[in-house]
């Protein structure tokens, strides 16, 4: 089974379904793309991974990997590895060090929990030829657009009066709150801003 290596390209609200998110991950070495539709709960997983947030609780895909870590497993790949009526089938492959094994997931799971140990994405080539897109085929304006994905709680505004301010008028010290005030909230999508613009001023 020859493997073809993914990587992610963004997160995109989903336009066919209220709610869901589309994960676009892109064929390293070539120009086929392969969306995904995944739950919202999924793509706030691996959004804060992908922008090294912390979040003041573990998520499920964290304490998968503080387990892993206690019972000295580790993760070697990531393998989408089947597509059956619509429905993607994938692979966490694993291994105890004298043992390798595999663990059946949904790809949005397990591509959550390969960002977490930092493991390459791979799926076969009867996958992306049946549900991949070649690039050619997008529109230039859809692939140019910057992807991000807004947590459940984004939506909230925040009654703290320097939030209506422009980030970039606030100072630093009001900066570092309003991140920890983002942060209790699990209101990624913000936190990921604040913190972008304390970045530009270190």
């Amino acid at each position: 089974m020859e493997k073809i290596q993914l990587e992610i390209l963004g997160l995109s609200s989903s336009q066919s379904q209220t709610g869901s998110f589309a994960l676009v991950l892109g064929e390293r070495d070539g120009n086929r793309r392969l969306p995904i539709i995944i739950g919202m709960f999924e793509a706030q997983s691996i959004a804060i991974q992908i922008e090294k947030i912390n979040p003041n609780r573990p998520l499920t895909h964290d304490l998968f990997k503080t387990f892993a870590e206690q019972v000295d497993v580790s993760i070697s790949e990531i393998i989408i590895s089947d597509l059956k009526e619509g429905v993607f089938y994938s692979k966490i492959m694993c291994t105890d060090g004298t043992k390798d094994f595999e663990l059946d997931a949904r790809p949005s799971d397990a591509i959550a929990i390969g960002l977490r140990f930092g493991v390459p994405i791979y799926t076969v080539e009867s996958v992306l030829s049946e549900a991949g897109i070649i690039l050619s085929d997008l529109e230039d304006e859809d692939e140019n657009e910057e992807m991000t994905v807004k947590s459940s709680t984004s939506s909230t505004s925040s009654t703290s009066s320097s939030s209506k301010e422009p980030l970039n008028q606030t100072s630093t010290d009001e900066l570092n709150k309003m991140l920890n005030e983002a942060l209790e909230k699990e209101d990624y999508e913000r936190a990921a801003k604040i913190r972008d613009e304390i970045n530009k001023r270190n």
